[in-house]
């Protein structure tokens, strides 16, 4: 039988447009919302907004957490095992652990999407190290190094790897 989890006492919180950290590379912004540091563990959640045809993560699985997708304008192409989707606005997704993913704004479109992930964990780090190596200030390496830190795991998707080769 799964226990369920008390999440740590925590205050409301509540995440102003304005004062919202963002951090963004030459495809995307990401919009900070809830780091698993300010809910208690509970979740952690983000606004990307993806430009015409960007490519947002190649293939990869949480071991600890679910990621939620909403799609609030926009169309994003994703893949989950081994099918390919495109999400439109208003369309919901939950990948749960373990479970290979990958997204990008569909072909020829923006998308501007709400992530969630549950439970939380501190995700923000990882966010601002992905924006630094799109700008160039960082190496992939780094990445691949943080990997069990942030619980993203990549791995070879042949599927994904043809349809991004079709855009």
């Amino acid at each position: 039988m799964n226990e369920i989890t008390t999440p740590k006492p925590f205050a409301p919180l509540l995440t102003r447009a304005a004062d919202a950290e963002t951090t963004a590379d030459p495809s995307s912004v990401m919009t900070l919302l809830a780091d698993s540091d300010t809910t208690g563990g509970l979740l952690t959640s983000y606004r990307s907004s993806f430009a015409k045809g960007a490519v947002g993560a190649p293939a990869h699985f949480h071991t600890k957490a679910s990621e939620m997708f909403y799609v609030l304008g926009g169309s994003l192409q994703v893949l989950v095992g081994e099918e390919l989707s495109v999400l439109e606005r208003g369309d919901f997704l939950l990948v749960p652990p373990h479970t290979p993913h990958a997204f990008a704004a569909a072909p020829g479109a923006e998308a501007d999407v709400l992530f969630v992930f549950t439970p939380g964990m501190a995700r923000f780090d990882y966010l601002r190290l992905l924006g630094r190596v799109m700008r160039g200030e960082a190496g992939f390496e780094e990445i691949r190094e943080s990997s069990e830190r942030f619980d993203n795991h990549y791995v070879d998707s042949p599927v994904w790897r043809k349809a991004l080769a079709e855009r």
